[in-house]
């Protein structure tokens, strides 16, 4: 055995097959010269050597392999008859470098190469790390295995191969078939992990296994679950094919056991089946069905489908068709389409009925940088008013709750000129789910030109009245479509549909009066266009009043003057003595009163009178009218108003010590955020000249987690007898200054077990609801219950990630996460001495993580009116690791209802789950 002390750290083999044979002699000679020198050597000096650990340096020796066998495949004797010819390549074709910290020792008789400790191999697309590497050139084979000390064993082998990795405890791999048989694997597919006894790698995308478990759980030495595989077949990135296959949970035996499974394992979106979820539906008798079972569509890159369809036995049945698109930096979106046509009892049966009801969604979001001058955004939800009520696949609480559907499609363009010109499109569409009436814009075109200062010096400041003199012109255009649920789709929805056009100049200025007073000054002209208008007139044959639409252009012209005066004033206290650090140090208050002036005139020419005869022709009335008073945008006036306004803000703040001692600088509360008082008086009125005094304010108190906003309505005039408003103060009746009419109050509270600590609520938390509230169109808290949303039930691995160094840690968290919303809201009215309070109700929502992975949460609500609590849900949940268990409980009301759910959260085996749930028990009206 020959042995040689490296000088390098890495030594290379160079494999590739010699062309000719002649070269190959050479080769083979310089390398037999070389070895039988350093095996003289050797033998003189009888002593026996390896590489030590301490080594600093390796020489490189590029060593073809082929030439270490006896007799080397691809070289035959010299045969003077035969011509040379170029010779097939060895089954080596590529550069071999290997390395390892303590020894590489070569053996020569045995033909085999010894890497020890944080051994590496590369050829080619392939790399082995391990503790100890073994390459029989004679055998053509490469082992790799464990190293064993006091601990046990210590650098497992890891096999890569492009972006495949295996983990056995050892494996054995052939360099001239290129297969391998692998002991005790583990290799992560398509975010899951194969973990098998024995596999056997065919070639580079074949592998088989005996005895694996396939599991998604992070703990691989002792997974919660795995499905035992006995035989399989592995192609990597593409799927799983097996033969028979049972899960074990905890390694416990389940019932759960098939045949044969396929596990597609494709990394980009391929198309294919989705499996349905089956059950019963106890709360309407429609029996047994089958919920969300389809197809999915992978069309390209840039968009996908999948069509869903749920059938109960009863014979109701629902359509599903959800779509992504996206267009990376440009634009993103989804679209989304539901039909149900649901059948309550039997055919046949009294309480049978039968309704269709359906929804369309549709979200697109463009990319800001994508088009600066130019935006197309959509946000469509619309469908059947009593769709969030009846749905049967879909129950979202805060949907239900909601009784208003909106949608909004819009595109923008801005013309970079001068001055620049705004252009925009947008069609609207306003329901309102307990009358249902729905409104229509379609659409929308609005064109506006920014400002322009004719009086403004080409460069410095504007200054002065005349130097900021401006002006705009905005053009909005609608046609607008007022009607019902039942009419919605049909011809008879266009018969009342208004058109019209608004044209509006705003002239403007503002200055600086003795430094102190800011002034403004407006005038705006605006004139609407209408193609539909009235006559009206009195039938004397009939006795009565006929109007008559009269279809053609029209338009008449209004314009109106303001003014206005303001000012801010600042009132200091301060608290500080010398010699002492009071934790009030200021407060401060800050006034903003003002002062306005309205003029507009009254448009009598566009107004029309006619009489009303008696049958024995005499005139009893005469009845004013405009031919406009259908108009769009409105009728003009015909009542001369000139007013004046008065409003005051305020707002208090404190300065305070701040709580931190290392602060040197006092922190700014605010007391009172807001208090407003406006009213008007009309200069113009015969009487009732003073308009009432409306107050408005909000604070926030409690470190800011709790809000107060409150407001009212102060009438100085008095009521008589039959409760109508008289043109005589309220204290001149025998009453106070001001009559309290309505009033309104609101509190909300938000905290959590940090609100007592210097740490606050997760702002993370925060932007989630929002995030839902804004997909679900309902509230940004949790007051009206969660969304559940059972037709599109899927769990992400994102709950992974969740509060892992509290959920790793070997002791128990000594806190106790919780969180708790209230909300207390209150109306009172007193307009003609009723004196009650319309609305008083708290609603309250919370949730308690009694471990690092039991939650329960709760939401309700009580109604002081009407004694009874508002809609009232309960929610369990356990997270087990790789699977999640859901309980949501609605105990009454005419939503009652319950689910149950368990699943695996990875959306490699989303299918595997158990959902049972009790629907709503709906009556829906023929």
């Amino acid at each position: 055995m020959a042995f040689q002390k490296p000088s390098h750290t890495f030594t290379k083999i160079h494999l590739k097959g010699l062309r000719t044979n002649s070269l190959h002699i050479l080769f083979t000679l310089s390398f037999t010269v070389l070895i039988n020198t350093f095996s003289s050597a050797q033998e003189t000096s009888k002593k026996k050597t390896a590489i030590p650990a301490d080594s600093t340096a390796i020489p490189a020796i590029v060593i073809p392999i082929d030439t270490l066998k006896s007799k080397p495949s691809n070289i035959k004797e010299v045969d003077s008859t035969e011509k040379d010819s170029v010779k097939k390549d060895a089954f080596l074709t590529d550069i071999v470098t290997y390395k390892a910290k303590d020894y590489v020792a070569i053996n020569q008789r045995k033909q085999q190469i010894r890497l020890y400790n944080e051994a590496k191999v590369d050829y080619g697309d392939m790399v082995i790390t391990s503790g100890v590497i073994v390459i029989d050139y004679s055998k053509n084979l490469v082992y790799a295995g464990r190293i064993k000390d006091s601990t046990g064993y210590s650098q497992k082998p890891v096999f890569k191969q492009g972006a495949n990795v295996i983990e056995p405890d050892s494996i054995v791999f052939s360099t001239e078939t290129r297969k391998a048989l692998i002991y005790n694997s583990v290799t992560e597919q398509s975010g899951g992990t194969v973990i098998a006894e024995r596999t056997k790698r065919e070639n580079d995308s074949v592998y088989f296994i005996s005895q694996g478990k396939f599991t998604t759980s992070e703990n691989l030495e002792d997974p919660e679950y795995y499905i035992l595989m006995n035989r399989a077949k592995i192609v990597p990135n593409k799927k799983i094919v097996t033969g028979m296959s049972q899960m074990y949970i905890y390694d416990v035996p389940t019932p759960i056991a098939i045949p044969f499974a396929y596990f597609p394992m494709s990394k980009k979106q391929t198309s294919g089946i989705i499996f349905p979820s089956f059950g019963e539906d106890t709360g309407n008798d429609r029996g047994y069905f089958l919920q969300n079972g389809g197809y999915y569509f992978a069309i390209s890159d840039y968009m996908d489908l999948a069509v869903l369809g749920d059938y109960y036995t009863n014979g109701s049945y629902g359509v599903r068709l959800e779509s992504n698109y996206a267009v990376r930096y440009k634009f993103r979106g989804n679209v989304g389409f539901r039909y149900e046509n649901l059948l309550n009892s039997e055919r046949g049966f009294p309480d049978f009925s039968q309704s269709t009801i359906y929804n369309i969604r549709w979200s697109h979001s463009q990319d800001a940088k994508s088009n600066p001058n130019s935006r197309f955004s959509a946000s469509v939800n619309l469908g059947s008013s009593q769709y969030y009520q009846q749905s049967i696949n879909q129950i979202n609480q805060n949907s239900f709750l909601n009784n208003t559907l909106a949608s909004s499609v819009s595109y923008s363009k801005t013309f970079q000129t001068e001055p620049q010109v705004n252009l925009s499109l947008t069609a609207t569409h306003s329901q309102n789910t307990n009358t249902e009436d729905i409104n229509l814009t379609l659409p929308t075109m609005q064109a506006s030109m920014s400002r322009v200062f004719p009086f403004a010096p080409k460069s410095g400041v504007k200054k002065g009245a005349i130097q900021n003199i401006n002006f705009q012109v905005n053009t909005r255009g609608e046609y607008r479509i007022n009607t019902t649920d039942s009419l919605f789709g049909k011809s008879e929805m266009f018969d009342d549909a208004l058109a019209g056009m608004r044209h509006s100049i705003p002239v403007t200025t503002n200055f600086k009066l003795f430094n102190h007073f800011s002034v403004s000054t407006s005038a705006n002209f605006e004139e609407t266009w209408t193609l539909k208008t009235v006559r009206r007139f009195f039938d004397q044959n009939t006795q009565a009043e006929v109007t008559l639409d009269r279809n053609g252009f029209d338009r008449f012209l209004t314009y109106n003057f303001s003014s206005s005066i303001g000012t801010t004033l600042y009132g200091m206290y301060n608290f500080e003595k010398k010699g002492k650090d009071p934790k009030i140090q200021a407060i401060r208050h800050v006034m903003r009163p003002s002062i306005s002036y309205t003029v507009t005139p009254a448009f009598d020419q566009y107004y029309e009178t006619y009489d009303v005869i008696d049958a024995d022709g005499t005139t009893s009335d005469q009845v004013e009218y405009t031919r406009f008073e259908n108009s769009l945008f409105g009728r003009p006036g015909n009542n001369y108003s000139s007013s004046i306004g008065l409003a005051l803000g305020n707002n208090i703040e404190a300065k305070v010590r701040s709580k931190d001692s290392t602060k040197t600088e006092p922190e700014k509360v605010f007391l009172l955020n807001n208090l407003n008082f406006s009213t008007a008086y009309n200069l113009a009125a015969d009487s009732l000249n003073i308009s009432p005094v409306r107050v408005s304010g909000g604070t926030q108190i409690l470190n800011k987690k709790m809000s107060v906003n409150f407001g009212m309505t102060l009438n100085p005039y008095a009521l008589d007898s039959n409760n109508n408003l008289i043109d005589r103060f309220n204290i001149d009746n025998g009453g106070s200054l001001f009559r309290l009419t309505s009033a309104n109050l609101n509190i909300s509270y938000s905290l959590n077990n940090d609100s007592f600590s210097s740490k606050g609520r997760d702002d993370d938390e925060d932007k989630d609801s929002q995030r839902r509230a804004a997909n679900s169109n309902s509230r940004t808290d949790d007051l009206f219950g969660k969304s559940e949303d059972f037709a599109d039930r899927r769990l992400t691995d994102k709950d992974r990630n969740k509060d892992d160094e509290e959920e790793n840690n070997e002791f128990y968290n000594y806190k106790m996460p919780w969180n708790l919303r209230l909300a207390f809201a209150t109306n009172y009215s007193n307009t003609t001495r009723q004196n009650e309070i319309t609305s008083q109700s708290l609603m309250f929502s919370g949730d308690v993580e009694l471990s690092p992975r039991w939650s329960i949460g709760a939401s309700s609500g009580y109604d002081f009116l009407n004694q009874g609590f508002t809609f009232t849900q309960l929610r369990f949940e356990r997270d087990l690791l790789s699977w999640r268990m859901n309980f949501t409980w609605v105990p009454f009301s005419n939503r009652s209802s319950w689910n149950f759910f368990i699943g695996i959260k990875s959306n490699l085996l989303k299918d595997l789950k158990y959902d049972q749930r009790r629907q709503p028990d709906q009556r829906v009206g023929n």
